[in-house]
């Protein structure tokens, strides 16, 4: 498989189609390769709660980009910093987690935009690298080409939706269904599939739809990401490395002690 043209996941996305990324955790490069071998479009390298240093993101987004698939990377709570970073490596898009108020909003795009949106610092040559394009057209497409997701998963998040929307250089809503869960049942449930948050599903769609913005959202498995793309969402996340991991080996070991 071809590395895709540069820019490939914001093209896609802003052309109307639904993209399904892959989720990894393990820190492992190499299977974030396998999983964009496998067919995701987009392949996301997981510093918040996986174990993706700044070492394996690097090696990580080398490997999806050169295996046909958009890097993605979901930076630590806060880091903006590394929001930066990890564009300068390659990475075509940022998740940013617990984006709650226009402020933080602003925040995010201040460390990902060039001027006049934000204040990006400039050291893009890694990226330009990886992208097969030279310096100059990395500062004129970056700013349209390299996307901002703003995690909604609070209270205040889903207060502040329009807002949040509005804020020029976010490019998209991403729902954290279990973090949202927990907020909506003030730390008493864990339940991505809950009540509380499938009334909040339309909403975050229909607050993205009037900014011009794209709703995210992620999904446990396959089925679940099918059944909300037909709610409207055009960015899932589907399940994660580990438990792909994990239910490959339970289907073996079930064949071997039947």
């Amino acid at each position: 498989m071809s590395a895709p043209s540069a820019f490939s996941l914001a093209r896609r996305l802003r052309g109307g189609e639904t993209v399904y990324t892959g989720w990894c955790n393990m820190g492992v490069p190499l299977v974030a390769e396998a999983l964009a071998r496998a067919g995701f479009s987009a392949v996301n390298l997981d510093q918040q709660h996986g174990l993706y240093d700044m070492a394996t993101t690097a090696a990580g987004i080398a490997a999806v980009r050169v295996a046909g698939a958009a890097p993605i990377v979901r930076v630590p709570l806060g880091d903006f910093a590394v929001a930066s970073r990890v564009l300068d490596l390659g990475a075509e898009a940022v998740i940013a987690p617990m984006i709650n108020t226009p402020a933080d909003a602003r925040a995010l795009v201040a460390a990902t935009k060039y001027p006049p949106l934000g204040e990006r610092s400039w050291g893009p040559q890694r990226a330009a690298t990886l992208y097969g394009i030279d310096q100059d057209s990395y500062l004129r497409e970056a700013n349209g080409g390299t996307l901002t997701f703003a995690m909604i998963e609070t209270r205040t998040a889903l207060a502040n939706l329009d807002a949040i929307a509005a804020t020029p250089g976010i490019d998209a809503l991403f729902i954290g269904p279990s973090d949202l869960s927990l907020a909506l049942s003030d730390g008493a449930l864990l339940d991505p599939h809950c009540a509380a948050v499938e009334a909040e599903l339309d909403k975050v769609v229909a607050a993205a739809n009037r900014a011009g913005k794209i709703p995210g959202l992620y999904c446990a498995d396959a089925a679940r990401a099918v059944a909300t793309a037909k709610r409207g969402f055009r960015f899932l996340a589907v399940g994660s490395d580990l438990g792909f991991l994990r239910a490959g080996a339970a289907a073996e070991l079930k064949v071997l002690k039947a």
